[in-house]
């Protein structure tokens, strides 16, 4: 990847920042050749603060770290696509986006795993997902086969509520296994689509 630092007077190129999830884009930053050496160096995504005059790593302050997941460059190779994890609200207002969108994917069940991550870490009085993930990965695991034999039940009858609401149950508490175990969705979903392509 070779950038062109010298197409803009003050030796800076635009950095649009894009959450690697949920694809909303997070921030536009500017970067020179320092800026760009040690966002790959430490992980974290580090821009030129025109305000400052000096480099500034997103968070440094706040602990709302962009943990870096890709670079790329454009077709004219004077603007960055930065593709991060954002460690909380990425905007200096508090909002998850410089654009004052919420940062979830239009993928409810990818948002969903979100609150999960964000819940496990509350207090276990408070939160039914931190009570159940304090008492093991296999109380986790013995929940979701519970919750399958009462979706399996509930397929006899013709109760549509009762059913879709098992339902429901049950791809929760998957949801919270896989979490468990360290793995998201999107995990089993590229497994289905190499399966598919066979």
């Amino acid at each position: 990847m070779k950038i062109d630092f010298t197409k803009y007077a003050d030796g800076l190129v635009p950095a649009i920042v894009q959450d690697f999830d949920t694809e909303k884009v997070l921030m536009l930053g500017f970067m020179n050749e320092a800026a760009l050496q040690k966002t790959e160096e430490i992980g974290r995504v580090t821009f030129f603060s025109r305000s400052k005059q000096r480099l500034w790593t997103k968070g440094e302050e706040s602990g709302n770290f962009l943990e870096l997941k890709s670079l790329a460059i454009d077709c004219d190779n004077d603007t960055l696509l930065i593709k991060a994890h954002p460690k909380g609200p990425v905007c200096h207002t508090g909002a998850d986006t410089c654009w004052m969108e919420k940062n979830h994917s239009s993928n409810f069940l990818n948002y969903l795993e979100d609150i999960i991550d964000l819940r496990k870490k509350a207090s276990p009085e408070e939160s039914y997902v931190a009570k159940l993930f304090s008492k093991g990965i296999n109380k986790v695991a013995q929940k979701v086969g519970e919750e399958a034999v009462e979706l399996v039940i509930e397929a006899k009858d013709d109760n549509e509520s009762l059913f879709l609401n098992e339902a429901a149950d049950l791809m929760f508490h998957y949801l919270l296994l896989l979490n468990a175990k360290g793995y998201k969705l999107n995990h089993v979903v590229e497994i289905l689509k190499s399966r598919h392509s066979k």
